[in-house]
């Protein structure tokens, strides 16, 4: 490839124009052949990539990054974002899993659809306009705002505690967002899901298992709760309700099947067993939730809960509960 072009396709993972390949000498025959030949992929009309890099793109987990760039290449639209699912995709923020691999777009002059497509029309202020490498996105909470327009409200409030977690964005920065769009349709959707977002949240079982709980009714919990003995920190428990000293507990499968700090699997079970040991001991009711238990399972935990939560606390408390003010990301 030629040096110049091999420097412009480089700063797009690879990706560059028929019109950019001209300028630095090919013929158009010229890259006809080098299509027929392999050598190089036709991602859209007018937008070409070695096959080389395609393939290392992908291995690199980028493919996705290459189709939103070839299609914001093909439509040729400076002020068209990558938006919605996709920016949301490209944030890297948990998503709905029915979700297809569609590229979501915003222009703020113009709508439009085509194969693999779809270009929105609407409003993009300054600071609404962000960059994933080369590729132009919408910021992090205008990414929110509109997926949280059109995903379920448990979606929508896994993917704003993500983004809080992450500190991608403020829960003033989120809950100002909302308002802006309140003449927008589905504002009132955002409006809710932000009302619920916490970013002490560590995993989407931890806010699914929230919406559960509150939305049977029984209190809010507060989250990432540390319980101290003295100076010695017994444990982080997920949620906890003061007035009746309960900690829930949200088991994962990550947690066993890809655990971190190198432990295996048997050591992260044994030292689960041994803090929740040490929580009962000190009159401390603990209730474990697993995925599987927010389905059908759920009324038996429910009814576990209301059990726990009609009790008072132990009249001495031998331990000190503080809530974190943030929640802490965990290193695979």
């Amino acid at each position: 490839m030629h040096p110049s072009l091999r420097a412009r396709a480089e700063r797009r993972y690879g990706v560059f124009t028929t019109a950019e390949a001209v300028a630095t000498g090919y013929t158009h025959s010229e890259i006809r052949d080098l299509v027929a030949s392999g050598r190089w992929t036709r991602l859209r009309r007018g937008v070409l990539i070695a096959t080389a890099d395609l393939e290392r793109a992908r291995g690199q987990g980028r493919g996705y990054r290459v189709d939103c760039l070839s299609v914001l290449l093909a439509l040729g639209r400076p002020g068209a974002l990558v938006s919605h699912t996709s920016a949301a995709r490209l944030w890297e923020l948990p998503r709905p899993p029915d979700g297809d691999d569609l590229v979501r777009l915003t222009d703020p002059d113009r709508w439009r659809r085509g194969e693999g497509f779809s270009m929105t029309r609407a409003p993009i202020q300054p600071v609404e306009r962000w960059r994933a490498g080369p590729v132009h996105v919408t910021s992090a909470v205008r990414t929110l705002v509109d997926c949280a327009r059109e995903w379920s409200l448990e979606d929508a409030v896994i993917a704003m505690d993500a983004a809080l977690l992450a500190e991608r964005t403020t829960r003033e920065d989120l809950r100002a967002a909302a308002v802006a769009v309140h003449h927008w349709p589905g504002a009132s959707r955002v409006v809710r899901a932000a009302s619920f977002a916490d970013g002490r949240a560590e995993s989407p079982l931890e806010t699914r298992g929230r919406l559960r709980i509150v939305g049977a009714g029984l209190p809010t919990p507060e989250l990432q709760v540390e319980i101290r003995t003295g100076s010695r920190l017994v444990a982080v428990v997920d949620a906890w309700f003061d007035e009746a000293a309960v900690a829930v507990e949200f088991d994962g499968q990550v947690k066993y099947s890809n655990p971190w700090r190198g432990w295996t699997p048997a050591r992260v079970l044994w030292e689960e067993k041994r803090r929740e040991d040490e929580l009962r001991a000190l009159d401390i009711g603990v209730v474990r939730i697993a995925d599987a238990d927010l389905g059908d399972p759920w009324p038996r935990t429910e009814a576990r809960l209301r059990e726990l939560l009609a009790t008072a606390g132990p009249a001495r408390r031998r331990f000190v509960a503080a809530p974190r003010e943030r929640g802490r990301r965990q290193a695979g």
